[in-house]
This record gives structure tokens, sequence and C-alpha cells, in this order.
């Protein structure tokens, strides 16, 4: 019997991350957020994110990856994209976007 790979979480949903690009969200649903760490900043002797940009992502791979892209913006800090990417993905997954 195979593994099942376990993700971190947030707050329910996968959240993986691979460099300086995070994926929010099961790929087997409709939408996916997708952040990409654009700048980052020193804190205290710490790199921390500084620009994210956030995009909402459809999963469908009918589609071409221009057209997978529902909604986008950049925000300043990753607990503020975090905040926007579960609001967005909350919405897509109910069908109120």
């Amino acid at each position: 019997m195979a593994d099942k790979k376990e993700f971190f979480t947030y707050k329910g949903k996968p959240l993986v991350r691979c460099g300086d690009e995070l994926y929010y969200g099961s790929m087997e649903d409709a939408f996916v957020i997708r952040m990409q760490i654009k700048t980052k900043k020193e804190v205290d002797g710490l790199e921390i994110a500084d620009k994210v940009a956030i995009q909402l992502l459809c999963t469908d791979p009918d589609l071409s990856p221009r057209k997978q892209i529902v909604k986008a913006s950049e925000k300043q800090g990753l607990f503020v994209a975090m905040d926007i990417a579960d609001i967005w993905l909350e919405r897509a997954l109910s069908n109120k976007i």
C-alpha cells in the first residue's frame, strides 16, 4: 500500500512551497492559489517576504495558462497575501466569484 504524502495546511487546506512559490489549496479542487514572493527584506537578521504576487487559478487542464488566471493582485507581506488568498479561494470554491 502506497504512503499518502502529508502536506502542511493553513485553515484546513494544503500549503506547499517550492522556492519562492507557494501553492494553497488542493489541485483536486476547481481552484487553487499561487503566491510568488517577488521581493524579500531583512528584519532582525531574518529574511522575510516583502512583495507577494497572488493568483487565483482554475485547475482545468484544458484551459491555456493565461485563461487559468481568474484573479491576480500584489500585496505587501506574506500574512496579508495569505489572508487575501484564503478569502479568494473560499469564495471561488463556494461559486461566489
